[in-house]
């Protein structure tokens, strides 16, 4: 049974649209925001607030759009806006992924990495208290989890489609680990999965 369509704040769906703007260009973002049926967007971006007004299935057309506007390319573009959304968090809200004055760089590598992913979940929660999001430690490896993921609420898919997730959660590796892991998507609630889980693999060469 599908879970009931929920909303996200203004400010996390405007991160969202600022750096897809930034990866496909003002006329990409257009064409997909006309596709997905979310046309207000254009040139009237949600305000920068914690105020809860976006509905989960908005966002999952949003990135259904991009992956099908863009064809093949199109997973590779989500990444990238996934990369850009994280960057943007890193400069409009450090204080709530608290990374402000942290002194994370002391840290070992694994800890680090734990660090900002903790933080991401914490921020989601901040901002939206339906969230249902942690972080797991297990066999050596560290995975990020989301039961209320919105990427991919109502859709399906043989294989996991949370792909502007695994930018984000690979660029917020990068930035702690100061080197650049695979991420993996192990498990996809468009699947039918339980969950949405993205396990932080080997450091690339």
């Amino acid at each position: 049974m599908p879970r009931p369509d929920s909303v996200i704040v203004n400010g996390l769906v405007r991160q969202a649209l600022v750096s897809a703007e930034e990866v496909l260009g003002t006329n990409g973002l257009h064409a997909v925001l006309r596709a997905s049926g979310l046309e207000r967007y254009i040139d009237n971006l949600p305000p920068n607030d914690m105020n809860p007004a976006i509905k989960t299935s908005d966002y999952a057309h949003l990135n259904q759009a991009i992956e099908e506007f863009y064809g093949r390319g199109g997973r590779g573009m989500l990444r990238r806006v996934g990369k850009a959304s994280f960057q943007y968090g890193l400069r409009e809200q450090a204080a709530l992924l608290g990374l402000a004055g942290a002194a994370i760089k002391l840290l070992p590598e694994k800890q680090r990495i734990k660090f900002i992913l903790n933080g991401m979940v914490n921020a989601l929660k901040k901002s939206n208290p339906e969230v249902d999001a942690w972080v797991e430690e297990k066999d050596g490896s560290l995975a990020y989890i989301e039961k209320t993921c919105a990427i991919c609420w109502g859709r399906t898919s043989p294989t996991p489609i949370c792909h502007l997730y695994l930018g984000s959660i690979g660029e917020a590796v990068l930035w702690a680990a100061g080197v650049e892991h695979e991420i993996i998507e192990t498990h996809c609630i468009a699947k039918g999965d339980e969950y949405c889980r993205f396990e932080v693999g080997e450091a690339k060469a």
